[in-house]
């Protein structure tokens, strides 16, 4: 992350200060995203637990399903649940996966507060593209941690959003201390 001043670039004549985020075009430009909707080496989601925790950014794997972070989070500590198969939303889940996802997402909850010491959250999903879903194919419940005053104009303007944490390090906080505490 870099700030510009004006008086560095004299082409800038409105005198803001800017934040470039080039690693946002990687999302813009649709890497990472599946290629089809077939399960297998397209799908993130299906590719994710074949790989090394740290390396796919796991932070707990369930029976049916796993938590791992968001690679373009809105938020530090923003997860995904996801089911281990390759299922388009929650109509084709089953109802132990589904089950699984909730307690997940509570487990997530309680993991956030204690570590993360967020104050509320956006929990939610995205049933196919036209709904938002950057990953349509294999259904994926977000668990977004929020703080009082979180939002500010950067992602309403700028359509940027300032993470202060790397996603490696918040993997290593919420593994560690997975569940652990009282709900």
């Amino acid at each position: 992350m870099s700030v510009t001043r004006p008086e560095q670039h004299p082409r800038v004549p409105d005198g803001y200060d800017r934040l470039w985020t080039p690693h946002r075009m990687a999302y813009i430009d649709g890497e990472n995203k599946p290629v089809d909707d077939g399960a297998g080496p397209g799908c993130p989601f299906c590719r994710a637990p074949g790989e090394p925790d740290e390396q796919a950014l796991i932070v707990h794997r369930g029976q049916s399903c796993y938590v791992v972070l968001n690679l373009y989070p809105y938020n530090p500590g923003h997860l995904l649940i996801c089911p281990y198969r390759h299922v388009p939303d929650l109509t084709e889940m089953t109802a132990v996966e589904r089950a699984e996802m909730t307690e997940l997402a509570a487990t997530a909850m309680v993991t956030l507060r204690r570590i993360k010491d967020c104050d509320g959250f956006n929990l939610g999903m995205n049933a196919g593209p036209v709904a938002g879903a950057g990953v349509a194919a294999h259904v994926h419940q977000h668990v977004v941690p929020r703080w009082a005053g979180d939002a500010n104009f950067l992602p309403i303007v700028g359509q940027t959003k300032a993470l202060p944490e790397l996603l490696g390090d918040t993997r290593e906080q919420l593994a560690a201390g997975w569940g652990d505490g009282p709900r």
